[in-house]
């Protein structure tokens, strides 16, 4: 099991682990337990790191992979933190016609980081999403609840630096 280094190191507090301990031992005896932990984790710790996870995999006794696998294969689940400022692009088809990987490419090569990472400062994440319903403005995308239609990759300094 590969992660990425995003520069953010985990900075757990004892209340969060005491929080997440009580989770699991209210959940430990229940069938299909791991599901609700995993979803109480990442409400505590806002993602759930390697380190997360192998807490649960211990106090479950299951291994470690299968923590890993289910939450890599849900979407709802984040390994990273999400930054101040959470910056999504639609790379859904009408998007992506029209040039948003290029933009996304742009956002990656501007912030630092790849997809799904935050930056060092914690200032800013980068994801990329499926259509969000505003294709006549393809290409889209959204810094938290701010919405940006018909860009270009050459508009992305512009509007990052709104928010620096």
């Amino acid at each position: 099991m590969s992660t990425k280094n995003t520069g953010v190191s985990f900075q757990g507090t004892p209340e969060q682990e005491k929080q997440l301990l009580d989770v699991i031992a209210a959940h430990k005896d229940m069938s299909g337990a791991l599901m609700p932990i995993l979803q109480k984790a990442q409400d505590i710790y806002g993602f759930l790191p390697i380190e997360v996870q192998r807490i649960i995999s211990n106090e479950l006794d299951i291994p470690l992979e299968e923590v890993y696998g289910v939450v890599t294969f849900y979407t709802q689940f984040s390994l990273y933190p999400k930054g101040q400022y959470k910056v999504s692009v639609c790379l859904g088809t009408a998007c992506y016609v029209k040039g948003s990987g290029d933009v996304f490419d742009r956002l990656q090569k501007e912030l630092g980081i790849e997809g799904g990472q935050c930056t060092a400062d914690g200032r800013f994440s980068l994801e990329a999403c499926r259509c969000i319903g505003a294709c006549g403005l393809a290409p889209v995308m959204t810094v938290n609840d701010d919405v940006y239609g018909k860009i270009v990759p050459d508009d992305v300094p512009g509007i990052l630096a709104k928010y620096r």
